[in-house]
């Protein structure tokens, strides 16, 4: 998965540019294969396959990760059914320390042989780069917790809901937002399953069942006399929820002076029916004046500036100077945290990381390592307080155990320290969107993700987004178009006076947060409720022609 994937993927490319860039792991299989599960003994059994052969070929410790995963995609775009694709990929991977150096092997052949030829390969591997080792690796305890098992809390498997009815749907979104105006239109439905199943020579046996979806559309309108156009993509949320996220109830809707906002389910069509509407808007809207304004970010906005701006520049391997690919390394550096007093925002900015909030894409039982998942605090009241960090970084901040954010995107990819859910905390008091918006006398409310660029140490940064609205005197006045905001992470999140309270609280996120090489990508969602920054530099990003 490139850099250019991700970020077409959440919603900044263009629609055409967007379709080929869908990545298809795995081979074609059926819908009705995709329903089918591996019995959690026979995995059992072949686990304690690759334990045993680790072991007697010298490994001091062993992991193994049997991964089955399923990923379906519906495409469409106008009257047309472009693609329906069902894929799986199943097998092992094995990890390894031996002569205190990790090794890593896998295989797609699950018969007994296979498997524990696999593993002695692990094993060679790891005494060969113990050749090149300065210290061995220092893994933070963890206990072992027997056989266990953990399935995400959906209400409706996706992969039971029929194809035809998936398509039925997009086509109807397409429908609406042709009538509606629109000249071209994407839709997809993106839907995912993994059956993980971690042993390890701790004494874990821990069998997990993960779902996710993304619906997702993309809207062009073109002026046929100028040949200009505006585009509007869908303001849904990649969520770790089944089928049931499609349906829409009263109480998930957010009534603003945008339009509707979503909160947990989401309707698509009634999005679709707004979208067309908005992007003719966006073709009328005046450019914006640059200068300093107060700003006004939704949740389906502001998870792409926390991504990039506290979720990256936190991880524990990027401080170090371990990692650079595709986010570069990060300006908060150890002295920082040692101070105990670094100011990284104002004393609103409570930023947590967390790896069981339900619905968030990067929920899970257990992480990658068999480590138990939790919530810990990263900038707390505004100061710098913790990192994100896997076993073997645990000793370096301190730490008596992993804080269980070890991901691996296939199991025939090795496993690696990935971002948890990263959100801002909502704020305590009560405050709407209204509330917000009242308090500002010259400002920009905007709504959804768009284009971001960021420095290689997370500081500099540029974001637009999807809809953007004038506001003066505490009223939004109409929309404006060619926005975008400049700051340094600091300076940005130190502006932050306000957050709306918990009843606004929302999720974004993405499917491909790429990193590593070779390339993985990860399923992270970053939660806020609606937050306001004061004088915040904006930019005119129209082109000069």
């Amino acid at each position: 998965m490139k850099r250019r994937n991700f970020i077409y993927l959440t919603g900044v490319g263009a629609a055409a540019a967007m379709l080929p860039a869908i990545p298809v792991f795995g081979k074609e299989i059926s819908p009705e294969q995709a329903l089918t599960y591996v019995d959690p003994a026979a995995k059992k059994i072949i686990s304690d396959v690759a334990l045993n052969a680790a072991r007697s070929k010298g490994a001091t410790y062993t992991d193994v990760r049997v991964g089955r995963y399923l990923n379906q995609y519906v495409v469409t775009r106008e009257d047309k059914v472009e693609n329906i694709v069902n894929t799986e990929s199943y097998g092992i991977g094995i990890r390894v320390i031996a002569n205190g150096s990790w090794g890593f092997a896998a295989t797609d052949k699950m018969d007994k042989d296979s498997v524990a030829k696999a593993a002695e390969l692990a094993v060679t591997i790891a005494k060969e780069n113990a050749r090149l080792l300065r210290e061995p690796v220092q893994l933070a305890p963890q206990k072992g917790y027997g056989e266990v098992s953990w399935k995400a809390p959906i209400e409706k498997n996706t992969f039971e809901v029929p194809v035809k009815e998936k398509v039925d749907l997009l086509l109807a979104v397409n429908d609406a937002a042709m009538k509606g105006g629109a000249d071209y239109i994407n839709s997809i439905l993106f839907a995912v399953n993994e059956q993980k199943y971690f042993a390890s020579t701790d004494g874990s046996y821990i069998d997990q069942d993960i779902h996710r979806i993304w619906p997702t559309f993309f809207i062009t309108k073109i002026d046929k006399e100028t040949g200009k156009f505006e585009t509007r993509n869908a303001l849904s949320a990649p969520t770790g929820k089944g089928y049931e996220y499609l349906d829409a109830r009263p109480q998930d809707k957010i009534q603003t002076a945008s339009g509707t906002l979503y909160k947990g389910r989401y309707d698509m069509l009634e999005d679709a029916k707004q979208a067309a509407r908005q992007v003719g808007e966006k073709m009328k809207a005046k450019t914006v004046e640059p200068g300093k304004y107060d700003l006004v970010l939704d949740p389906s906005h502001l998870w792409l500036t926390i991504h990039e701006s506290c979720g990256h520049p936190t991880e524990l391997d990027r401080v170090l100077g371990y990692e650079a690919n595709y986010a570069g390394t990060s300006f908060l550096t150890l002295d920082k945290w040692e101070s105990k007093k670094f100011n990284y925002g104002s004393k609103e900015v409570n930023i947590t990381a967390d790896k069981t909030e339900i619905g968030s894409l990067g929920a899970v039982g257990y992480d990658d390592e068999g480590v138990k998942c939790g919530k810990w605090d990263v900038i707390k009241d505004g100061i710098l307080v913790n990192y994100q960090a896997i076993r073997d970084q645990a000793h370096i901040l301190g730490l008596k155990s992993s804080q269980g954010c070890c991901y691996a995107d296939n199991w025939s990819s090795v496993q690696f320290q990935r971002m948890a859910n990263i959100s801002l905390q909502p704020g305590k008091a009560k405050l709407s969107i209204a509330d917000q918006i009242k308090n500002v006398e010259k400002g920009i409310y905007i709504v959804g993700d768009g284009s971001f660029s960021i420095d290689q140490q997370r500081y500099n940064f540029q974001f637009g987004g999807q809809l953007y609205y004038e506001i003066k005197d505490g009223k939004i006045i109409g929309m404006l178009k060619d926005v975008a905001y400049q700051a340094n992470t600091q300076e940005f999140w130190n502006s932050c006076v306000a957050i709306c309270d918990e009843s606004d609280y929302r999720l974004g996120g993405s499917f491909f947060d790429g990193k590593g090489q070779p390339g993985q990508v990860s399923a992270v969602s970053h939660g806020s409720a609606t937050a306001r920054f004061n004088k915040v530099n904006v930019i005119n990003t129209a082109r000069k022609i």
